[in-house]
């Protein structure tokens, strides 16, 4: 059985009346286990290729398989409940749901898929233990740190355990301490669950701490090889 996790073969995306290619041409493969990091410029078309890849857009032309399957066959319903069970999603903004406690913000994708309140709610609490927030269950994210906020974005694309985490400038709200420390909490649980990560930051010291690091520039995916301290050597 191939661990091939995500794929995308000759990726395109065209915003017609604009007419602007922000993508052209991108191939990209992640198995199980592996992280990657995407770094380029602002503008670069990094969220657009994250979005495809977790089927929140439509290419304009080639395609994006999970698990072997192409998100093209499939109907929008059978794209959510694949998106569910095997798609994590963290982003520079938390976007919790303010209304609702920590608990319940990462037990809500565990509710979605009905299972029982209970059930979904231990679960929520042994993973916002396991980053660090077993004392805030019950706070709200206007009552958290920007750093809490985003360790209980974490522990919510993870409570599924899914199989892949795309996250688009995860650290990217922080300081630079907190944010390292973020990081180091994404790459332990993504070791300990074995699930493949896609990682778009500005931030170079970072990138280089993944497996593979790519530019993404003129709308391809150019691979990238960066020192132990971030720097360029391409």
């Amino acid at each position: 059985m191939s661990d091939v996790i995500l794929q995308c073969q000759g990726l395109a995306k065209t915003y017609h009346g604009l007419e602007t290619s922000v993508l052209t041409g991108v191939d990209l493969q992640l198995s199980a286990g592996e992280h990657i990091a995407i770094v380029g410029a602002s503008g670069s078309g990094k969220s657009t290729l994250l979005h495809l890849l977790g089927g929140l857009d439509t290419p304009t032309q080639g395609q994006v398989q999970w698990l072997g399957q192409s998100l093209a066959e499939m109907r929008e319903h059978e794209k959510s409940a694949m998106r569910n069970q095997y798609l994590g999603f963290v982003y520079q903004f938390h976007h919790l749901l303010p209304e609702f406690s920590a608990l319940e913000n990462v037990a809500m994708p565990l509710l979605i898929r009905r299972q029982p309140r209970a059930d979904a709610l231990a679960q929520a609490a042994q993973m916002l233990s396991l980053v660090g927030l077993s004392h805030r269950l019950q706070h709200t994210p206007g009552e958290l740190s920007g750093g809490e906020r985003q360790r209980a974005a974490l522990a919510r694309a993870l409570v599924t355990q899914p199989r892949c985490i795309l996250a688009d400038e995860p650290t990217g709200n922080l300081d630079r301490q907190t944010a390292e420390q973020v990081f180091d909490l994404l790459l332990q649980m993504q070791t300990q669950q074995g699930t493949a990560l896609v990682v778009v930051t500005h931030d170079l010291s970072l990138a280089a701490r993944m497996h593979r690091q790519y530019r993404l520039q003129d709308g391809t995916l150019q691979p990238l090889k960066l020192s132990a301290q971030g720097g360029d050597r391409v």
